[in-house]
C-alpha cells in the first residue's frame, strides 16, 4: 500500500465521517422499536370479544404486517389483562376479551398464544408477553367465572374504586400469581416477560386501599404500611426475576412504570417534575431499586407527555431516566395515541422525540402505545416513523445475559436471473445457535459493510433444516450485487460476516462469482 493511496483513503474517511455519524443518528443499527398490543377492553386486538377464531387470526396477522411495515422489530402482547388469559392455563380462566365470556374456551379451539408467538417469529418480531400482575377486573359490574381465583380464594382479593385486585400483601396470593406467570415462561417461546404500571393501583381521592387487615396479619414487623407495600412489590419483582432466569436464562424481564419515579420536591434524586402521583410514593414501585439490584433487564418509563409539557416535560424525563439506568436498557414509552390532541399538534412530535432519545447512549429504543394508532395510520404516524426508521434495526444486545455470538454461516451460493430473482442458499454453522440471518447487499464491493443498516435487505428466520435460503426479488438488470450475511442468536448477538458472493445480472443471464 503506497503512502499516497493511504492518505487518499484517510481523507475520504474523514470527509465521510460527518455523514456516517449523521446516518447513525438518523437510523442506528441497534434499536428496539416496539408497539404495545392491548387486549383489555379490546383496545387493539381482537376488535371485539367472541369473534370466530379465523377472524381473530386474520386481524392479528394484519396487525403484525402493519407494525412490521412501520419498522417495528418487537411486539408487547397483553396476554393476561385481568387475571384471565389468552392461553389455556391451570391457574386462571380464559379471558372474556377473547371469547366473549370469561372462562369459555375459544369455540373453534386453537391456542391463541402459540399462534401469536409463531406469527411474530415469522416476521422476526420479538415477543414480549405482557402480564398485569394484580388487576382482577376492569369494571365495577364485573362478574367472575366460576373458575376465577376470586371465586375460589375471595380472601386474596380487595375491591378498590369498584375494581378487584389481588392483595399484594398476602403471601399465598403472591405465590399464586408468580406460579401463573412462570407457567407461561416454561411452556412458551417468549423473548421477554413484561409488566406495565399497575402494581398497587393509582390512588383515588378520599378512598384508602383496603389492606389494613393483611398489614396487621403479615406486616406487623414494619412500622409503616407504605414501606410494607413497597417491600411487597420489591419481593414480587425480585422473586419473579430469579424464577424467570432459573427457568430460561435468556428470557428478559422488563417493566414499564409510570413516567415519574419521584418529584424533586420529595427527593433530591427525583426529577424536576410536578406529577400528581409517582411510582415510589403512590404506586409503591421503587423502580430505581429494581434497576440498581439488577432484577430487571430493561425499563420503559411511560413518558406519554409532549415536549414542553409543564408538569412532566418529555425531555426532562428522558434525560432523567437515561441518567438513572444503572446499566440496564432504557426504552421510552411514547404516547402516540395522543397524536392530534392538545400539545401533540406538531406534525413532527414523534420525530422530535425519537431524535432526542437518540442523543442518550443508554436510551436504546421506543415502545409505542398503542398498536391501533399505527394500524389505523392515525394523523401522520407512518410518515413520521418513516423519517426516523428509514432502515431496519436489530434489537439491542444485553451483555449481562449473554454476549457470545454464533459462528458465521457456511457455503453461501447464489442462483437465478433478473426475471426470476436471485436466490441465496447457505447453511447454518455446525455449532448452531442462530435464530435468524441478516442479509446485506451493496452495489459497491468495497463498501459492503455489516455495520451499515442501510445495506440490510432482509432478516430471515432460521429454518429447522440445515439448508437455508432467501430470494432477492428487488433486482435490476445490468447490475452487480454483492451479498454477505450474518447469523444472529435469540439475544441478537451477531456473527462475523460470511464470505461475500457477487452476482452480475446481464439481460436475462447472470454471472455468479464467490469472493
Amino acid at each position: 500500500m503506497t503512502l499516497t493511496w493511504t492518505r487518499t483513503v484517510l481523507m475520504m474517511m474523514l470527509t465521510l465521517l460527518p455523514f456516517t455519524m449523521a446516518m447513525a443518528q438518523k437510523s442506528p443499527k441497534r434499536e428496539l422499536r416496539a408497539a404495545w398490543i392491548a387486549t383489555v377492553n379490546n383496545i387493539d386486538w381482537p376488535s371485539k370479544p367472541g369473534l370466530p377464531a379465523s377472524q381473530q387470526r386474520e386481524e392479528y396477522v394484519l396487525l403484525l404486517d402493519s407494525l412490521a411495515a412501520a419498522g417495528m422489530n418487537a411486539v408487547v402482547m397483553q396476554i393476561r389483562p385481568t387475571a384471565d388469559t389468552f392461553y389455556p392455563s391451570s391457574y386462571e380462566p380464559w379471558s372474556a376479551y377473547l371469547t366473549g365470556k370469561q372462562g369459555q374456551a375459544p369455540s373453534s379451539y386453537y391456542n391463541p398464544l402459540a399462534f401469536m408467538i409463531a406469527e411474530a417469529k415469522k416476521r422476526n418480531l420479538e415477543f414480549h408477553a405482557w402480564f398485569n400482575p394484580y388487576r382482577a377486573s376492569n369494571s365495577s359490574d364485573f362478574i367472575p367465572s366460576a373458575d376465577h381465583p376470586l371465586v375460589k380464594h375471595p380472601d386474596w382479593f380487595v375491591q378498590y374504586g369498584g375494581k378487584w385486585y389481588y392483595d399484594p400483601g398476602i403471601p399465598a396470593a403472591q405465590e399464586f400469581v408468580l406460579r401463573s406467570i412462570i407457567e407461561v415462561v416454561k411452556h412458551y417461546d417468549l423473548d421477554a416477560v413484561h409488566f406495565d404500571d399497575y402494581f398497587y393501583p393509582y390512588k383515588i381521592a378520599g378512598e384508602e386501599f383496603p389492606d389494613k387487615g393483611s398489614f396487621e396479619q403479615f406486616g406487623s414487623h414494619f412500622d409503616d404500611i407504605e414501606e410494607w407495600r413497597r417491600h411487597n412489590v420489591d419481593y414480587f419483582v425480585e422473586e419473579l426475576s430469579k424464577r424467570i432466569k432459573t427457568e430460561k436464562p435468556f428470557v428478559k424481564f422488563g417493566i414499564s412504570p409510570f413516567g415519574v419515579w419521584r418529584n424533586l420536591d420529595r427527593d433530591p434524586k427525583g426529577s424536576a417534575t410536578k406529577a400528581g402521583q409517582t411510582n415510589y410514593d403512590d404506586l409503591y414501585a421503587d423502580v430505581l431499586k429494581w434497576l440498581r439490584e439488577g432484577w430487571i433487564d430493561y425499563v420503559t418509563p411511560q413518558i406519554y407527555w409532549h415536549i414542553g409539557f409543564e408538569l412532566a416535560e418529555y425531555k426532562t424525563l428522558v434525560k432523567w431516566w437515561a441518567e438513572n439506568s444503572y446499566g440496564r436498557d432504557v426504552y421510552i414509552g411514547q404516547g402516540i395515541y395522543r397524536l392530534g390532541q392538545k400539545g401533540w399538534e406538531d406534525k413532527n412530535e414523534v420525530v422530535n422525540q425519537i431524535q432526542y432519545n437518540r442523543t442518550f447512549p443508554m436510551v436504546k429504543g421506543s415502545m409505542f402505545f398503542s398498536a391501533k394508532t399505527i394500524l389505523q395510520r392515525k394523523e401522520n404516524i407512518h410518515d413520521q416513523l418513516a423519517k426516523v426508521y428509514p432502515s431496519p434495526a436489530l434489537p439491542p444486545v444485553m451483555s449481562w445475559i449473554d454476549q457470545t455470538p454464533p459462528d458465521a454461516p457456511d457455503q453461501l451460493s447464489a442462483s437465478g436471473s433478473p426475471d426470476t430473482g436471485i436466490t441465496l442458499e447457505w447453511e447454518e454453522n455446525a455449532r448452531g445457535g442462530a435464530q435468524y440471518f441478516v442479509i446485506y447487499r451493496s452495489e459497491d464491493l468495497n463498501n459492503l459493510d455489516i455495520n451499515n443498516p442501510q445495506q440490510i435487505v432482509a432478516k430471515v428466520p432460521c429454518s429447522a433444516y440445515g439448508q437455508q435460503s432467501w430470494k432477492d426479488e428487488d433486482i435490476q438488470k445490468r447490475t452487480t450485487y454483492h451479498y454477505c450475511l450474518t447469523a444472529v442468536d435469540r439475544l441478537h448477538n451477531e456473527s462475523n460476516a460470511s464470505t461475500t458472493i457477487s452476482v452480475t445480472t446481464r439481460g436475462k443471464r447472470k454471472r455468479v462469482a464467490g469472493e
